[in-house]
């Protein structure tokens, strides 16, 4: 957009300036993603540019290391071509699912009853709630950790079991989903619930049919959030999870201190490109929300 003709100078030399800072900006933050994407094709073994990729020669570029990620080995080494990577995407796509449903379970209440201006200590409730977010993430694994060796006697993966890791990734998960859901709630006209108890419904009628379509924006940005941040957690899995327990980011720290190899960024690209897609969908659900209430989208 070409700037009016009353700017002066100074307001064009500062816009242009500031457009250069959001730029380098933009850059700092996108640069290791375009690093990583080219170099998930390489066909060689390290993790570098090649003369020949850098001249853009087609055989230096190969979709091995994607095959190696799914299990397709052929006649590569096995310690680079494993199971362990389908293993770790299951084992993390599984957690995820079930922590995203507790989280936007529990995370919808929480805000429901935090949007009632009769709640008690509504404001302790919410800063108690969101805890997790603003704590230290390793203060809250080794807490979670020791919290179990205390209460079981023994670690909190529950004989190598999933539901450990599920418990511990809702509480990491609750924040977002309070917090999107209480933003969605704010411009909810409870006109509304009132007028559908009148009618003569119910607490659950008035929710599922009222309160749910007009906030279900919310309820799935913030169940997005939490799978996101479970699906890519790292240091809560090595406090609490058992030696078996394989989750996709585990297994690209291992790979990383034991056998470097480009299937760690294939892994890389393929999470980048999960993050992009709920991201969108986040950002297309606001600007429903908002068009629901009436906003026209920023």
């Amino acid at each position: 957009m070409a700037l009016p003709i009353y700017k002066t100078t100074g307001q064009r030399i500062w816009h242009y300036t500031y457009l250069t800072i959001c730029a380098l900006v933009l850059f700092f933050l996108v640069a290791p993603l375009i690093i990583v994407i080219p170099l998930s094709f390489t066909s060689g073994a390290f993790l570098s540019f090649t003369p020949e990729m850098l001249a853009l020669k087609a055989s230096a570029f190969s979709t091995q290391w994607y095959e190696a990620l799914v299990g397709i080995c052929g006649d590569r080494v096995t310690t680079v071509c494993s199971d362990k990577w389908v293993t770790g995407f299951k084992n993390s796509f599984i957690i995820a699912i079930f922590a995203t449903l507790l989280a936007t379970s529990l995370g919808t209440l929480a805000a429901l009853g935090l949007s009632r201006k009769v709640t008690p200590w509504r404001k302790a409730l919410m800063a108690l709630l969101i805890s997790p977010m603003i704590v230290p993430l390793i203060i809250t694994a080794a807490g979670l950790a020791l919290f179990s060796v205390t209460i079981f006697g023994v670690r909190f993966d529950l004989a190598a079991s999933h539901i450990g890791l599920i418990f511990a990734h809702t509480i990491l998960g609750l924040p977002f989903v309070v917090i999107t859901v209480t933003a969605t709630l704010v411009g909810f006209d409870e006109s509304l619930t009132r007028a559908s108890a009148n009618m003569g419904a119910g607490p659950a009628r008035t929710f599922f049919k009222v309160q749910m379509p007009l906030i279900l924006p919310g309820v799935i940005s913030g169940a997005l959030f939490a799978f996101i941040t479970s699906f890519d957690e790292i240091v809560v899995v090595i406090f609490l999870g058992g030696a078996d327990q394989l989750t996709l980011p585990r297994q690209m720290w291992a790979g990383i201190r034991q056998e470097i190899s480009p299937t760690i960024l294939a892994a890389a690209t393929i999470l980048v490109i999960i993050s992009i897609l709920l991201l969108t969908t986040v950002e297309m659900l606001r600007r429903r929300s908002e068009r629901m209430r009436g906003v026209s989208p920023g």
